[in-house]
């Protein structure tokens, strides 16, 4: 099957049906390197005492601690963290692509992470896990590989396998969709093998990422900024927003007006007093009206639109038309109308003259409502109706996404986050470890017998529902045609444990809002529909046709589980028959403009790419995060915007490359893994027909492209003279001003200036002096605000903070001791955020950590005679915010503790180890004062208001939403706000001078 290309005079043409794929081979691997130390050495015997234990291998240690209350000692339980190898990103000779030999037959070349992370030196390597591994499954009777059962916990399988040299014979797969006792047994009952053919589909997704993503950020480097990214799956998501970003600025907005009746049955004595004043109602804002949208806007909350619902999420030729209520005013309701009083109701002209109302000015509705002023107004049709509202299915990993960030404003990466909690196990109260729900990655809407079964006995049994919820037959529910069926929908594991059950074991946070979410969906799917009475009035005007809609609930129906997102407009109509007259009490002319589409939020999306196909839902969550964090995309008050450089890159990759950025190839690439994945092609065929137009493309982008760049005329740099630019940094996403001769190697100049047109300071020598050498110190600012470093670095290595109250700290300081480790460095003092003294070897690959006194002497721990039961190595007392704890000296590549409880407290006061107090905790409130400035800004996530808040990250200041810990919203800080924080300040400074 072709995969689907724009037509153009260079597109070759589309190759012969594919045959079928034979039956699948181990896919092509080249290791990076021919030694293995952590490899199990084929035919070796078994260890003395002979192989006791099964070992079984998961991805996450909370995975294995759940795992482990299931199985009995003939079993151990050890994680693998995930992947324990990648494609190696370091290109050698011979290969096209860093880490495939395109040319050879798409042989991928694998590298295992050794190297330790500066960022985190207390992180295992995927060697040090491998070698842990390797060790327990030299001694083991069977290795049961039980990653996640999907193609890439399939892959990961493959890795470890592959990686450890494992026997055959002797290693199996294992899967399951639930972490509970039954589907644990019943996957060691029926072990399996590795299923080739879905780890040639994950295979062939991991090389076209690759083949498409490096190149095209390499290019992008080159022609637009450094640091710039581009793939398969985010460049189109940025497309997206870019398309829509571009809609909104072309779009051109009309006025029209809408004319409502306040109506009531004649004779039914409602007082009402009509004011004219009042009965015209203009839209608040206009267009064009700057003022108006830099103000805070003091409109109603935006309506939640129900991503799932058939409706868009805007018509697109609707807008708010409210004004501010006079005093005295009667109570307003949407759209800037009054609340009918009681026994009243409005309706709405729906026809004039026998045609649609176009009422496009102010003149046009005067003159229709001066028609209407002594004409009567009579009932023509009743029409009532009973409707049936059914109940969505249970939740996919998409609508998860889309329904926890509309119900819960839970963003994509929160909401998988205590998804992937709530899979693995969290620890209850009583029950220890448990896991609440299935698999969270997946695609089907599919509910096991068994699931099924028990949640009906559930509706039937509860005396909440009833016989009268249940539906007489089971609700099914269709999944995507690209579903994987052998997946089930997410569901609560046991039905049994309601939201206030688990909340009462311990449950909270996310965790537990997420799970009332799924458990009520899941109960809901199973409800019989809602009945919902529909009357609808037509009354006759003169010339014009109005129509009133009422609806009441005469059964709740699932809508007792599980209320809908959007707020419903239950309105009871007054009683009236055909024919009857009715009083009008008052004729509202409203205001309104045609609106453009609104911009994307997390859950519209999440939609479109689910829609589209572009990526798969297990992805959701890193494309958004991803084009974030390159300055493609802002979100601001829970909207996306594309930022300049976005649209920039967008142009440029989809004039070089309009079938990668093609909706349609994105999504039939998605068809194709699935047919890898079912055999019915081959992923080297698939892969073969993309690369070599690619190439062609990749290649006349490269020589033809020029670096975009734009000279600015009539202005030169005021420090050289020489030329200025506007140039694009991923930093911020936008451009900036800078001088041509930067790379100028005898004279450089420096001289930038942002968007905005202020300039922008590099590195600045200050007057303090380095507390270890006597240099002058640098200021820098990076993202946790201002620091410090030393002149003299990197020979000298002190460095500072700067406080929230603008006072120094000391960050790091080079001391006079030798580390005792690796013998070759000098030991730098630190102190944590507690204040503690702590010193480490500077060199990453010394692991070296220990406490300290003031003058950065390592300070030997007290033996405990406690020795750790995981490695044998002896406990040592460290000390945490909550109080002393044991932890293993072997630490990092042990990471055992356990808590000091009486006995233990006994046993070390009689060898004479006095334990440390807990750092003194902060009364609420306390800590670095706040500048009062007046903050305007509003929180991305409920549009509520903000404050100001110290960052934990040395000096600086962020914005968290007041409403926190029910809304979690932050937001960084704006120049503006950080100027206005800057005068607060330096005035108080003055004032306290």
């Amino acid at each position: 099957m072709p995969t689907p290309r724009k037509k153009s005079a260079t597109t070759p043409k589309a190759p012969s049906k594919r045959k079928a794929a034979p039956k699948a081979k181990p896919t092509a691997v080249v290791q990076d390197a021919p030694r293995r130390p952590w490899a199990v050495v084929p035919g070796d015997g078994p260890p003395p005492g002979g192989r006791t234990f099964d070992l079984v291998i998961v991805e996450s240690p909370a995975k294995a601690k759940t795992i482990n209350k299931y199985l009995g000692g003939a079993y151990k339980v050890l994680a693998s963290y995930g992947h324990v190898r990648d494609l190696s990103s370091r290109k050698q000779k011979g290969e096209e692509v860093a880490g495939i030999r395109i040319a050879d037959g798409w042989k991928l070349r694998y590298a295992v992470d050794e190297k330790q992370d500066d960022g985190d030196r207390r992180r295992r390597t995927s060697g040090d896990i491998l070698s842990e591994l390797g060790r327990e499954a030299s001694k083991a009777n069977r290795v049961l590989l039980a990653s996640d059962p999907d193609r890439e916990g399939e892959a990961i399988a493959r890795d470890i396998a592959d990686e450890l040299s494992l026997d055959p014979k002797r290693t199996f797969r294992i899967r399951f969709n639930e972490i509970t006792k039954n589907a644990i047994q019943q996957a060691m009952a029926q072990p399996d093998q590795i299923n080739t053919a879905r780890v040639e589909a994950q295979e062939a997704r991991r090389a076209m990422d690759r083949v498409v993503g490096f190149p095209l950020s390499n290019l992008l480097g080159k022609k637009v900024a450094g640091g710039l990214s581009a793939g398969r799956v985010q460049s189109v998501a940025v497309k997206l927003i870019v398309d829509r970003e571009r809609e909104i600025e072309a779009f051109k907005t009309d006025e029209f007006w809408k004319v409502t009746a306040l109506l009531a049955p004649q004779g039914s004595g409602i007082a009402w007093s009509a004011d004219a004043k009042l009965s015209k109602i203009f839209a608040k804002k206009k267009p064009g009206d700057e003022k108006a949208k830099a103000a805070p806007s003091d409109e109603p909350e935006e309506p939640v639109e129900d991503t799932e619902d058939a409706e868009p999420e805007t018509d697109g030729e609707t807008a708010q038309a409210a004004g501010a209520d006079a005093p005295g005013a009667p109570a307003r309701s949407g759209g800037g109308l009054p609340k009918p009083p009681a026994g009243a109701f409005m309706a709405e002209l729906v026809r004039w003259s026998g045609a649609d109302p176009k009422l496009g000015n102010e003149s046009a509705a005067d003159a229709v409502v001066a028609a209407l002023q002594n004409v009567p107004f009579v009932v023509s049709r009743v029409e009532q109706k009973d409707r049936q509202d059914r109940p969505h299915a249970p939740f996919t990993t998409s609508t998860l996404q889309q329904q926890a960030f509309l119900r819960l404003r839970m963003s994509t990466s929160r909401t998988m986050s205590a998804a992937q909690a709530l899979y693995q196990g969290v620890e209850l109260s009583g029950l220890g470890q448990t896991a609440l729900i299935t698999y969270m990655r997946t695609d089907s809407t599919r509910i096991s017998p068994d699931a099924l079964n028990t949640v009906r006995t559930f509706i039937h049994d509860s005396p909440n529902l009833g016989p009268s919820y249940l539906p007489a037959k089971p609700n099914v529910y269709a999944s995507g045609k690209s579903a994987q069926e052998a997946h089930e929908a997410i569901r609560p594991t046991d039905v049994t444990v309601t939201p206030k059950r688990a909340q009462d074991l311990g449950l909270a946070g996310d965790q537990y809002r997420l799970y009332e979410l799924i458990w009520r969906r899941f109960v809901a799917c199973q409800c019989a529909p809602a009945v919902v009475g529909v009357t609808t009035y037509d009354i006759t005007a003169g010339q014009g046709l109005f129509r009133a809609r009422g609806q009441v609930v005469k059964f709740a129906g699932y809508r007792k589980v599980l209320s809908p997102v959007s707020k419903t407009d239950d309105s009871e109509l007054p009683l009236v028959k055909e024919r009857d007259p009715l009083d009008r009490l008052d004729l509202f002319e409203t205001q309104h403009f045609t609106q453009p589409p609104p911009r994307y939020n997390q859950a519209s999306l999440v939609k479109a790419l689910e829609k589209e196909g572009i990526g798969r839902p297990s992805t959701y969550n890193t494309i958004i995060s991803t084009i974030q964090k390159r300055g493609y995309v802002v979100e601001e008050k829970g909207r996306f915007s594309a930022t300049p450089i976005a649209k920039v890159v967008t142009d440029l990759l989809v004039q070089s490359f309009p079938r990668v950025m093609d909706l349609k190839f994105t999504s039939h690439f998605e068809e194709e893994l699935d047919e890898i994945e079912t055999g019915k092609c081959q992923y080297r065929e698939v892969l073969d027909e993309f690369w070599g137009p690619f190439s062609e493309a990749l290649t006349a982008a490269g020589n033809d492209l020029a670096p975009v760049r734009e000279i600015i005329q009539g202005e030169v740099c005021p420090k050289c003279g020489g030329n200025l630019e506007r140039r694009y940094t991923a930093k911020t996403g936008t451009y900036f001003i800078g001088c041509v001769n930067w790379k100028d190697k005898e004279n450089p100049c420096r001289y930038k200036r942002d968007a905005e047109g202020k300039e922008i300071l590099g590195p600045e020598v200050t007057d303090i002096p380095c507390p270890a050498c006597g240099k002058f110190m640098v200021r820098k600012e990076g993202r946790f605000g201002v620091f410090f470093t030393c002149e003299g670095a990197p020979d000298c290595p002190t460095t500072m903070n700067l406080r929230p109250d603008g006072s120094r700290v000391v960050t790091a300081l080079p001391t006079q001791v030798t580390c005792p480790k690796c013998e070759k460095h000098k030991l730098l003092l630190k102190e944590s955020k507690a204040g503690k003294k702590y010193v480490q070897c500077p060199d990453t690959k010394c692991k070296f950590i220990s406490d300290s006194d003031d003058q950065g002497n390592p300070v030997v721990p007290p033996d405990t005679g406690i020795a750790c039961e995981k490695c044998g190595s002896p406990m040592v007392v460290k000390v945490a915010w909550r109080g002393p704890f044991l932890s293993c000296s072997g630490y990092p590549k042990c990471r055992n503790a356990k808590s000091i409880n009486a006995e233990l407290r006994e046993q070390l006061k009689a060898k004479g180890i006095e334990l440390p107090a807990a750092p003194p905790k902060s009364e609420k409130g306390a800590g670095p004062a706040v500048p009062q400035v007046a903050i305007t800004e509003q929180c991305p996530q409920c549009d509520g208001p903000m404050m100001l808040k110290p960052s934990r990250f040395g000096g600086g200041y962020f914005l968290s939403c007041k409403k926190y810990p029910k809304c979690k919203g932050t937001s960084k800080m704006t120049p503006e706000l950080q100027e206005r924080i800057n005068a607060a300040a330096k005035d108080a400074g003055a004032a306290a001078g």
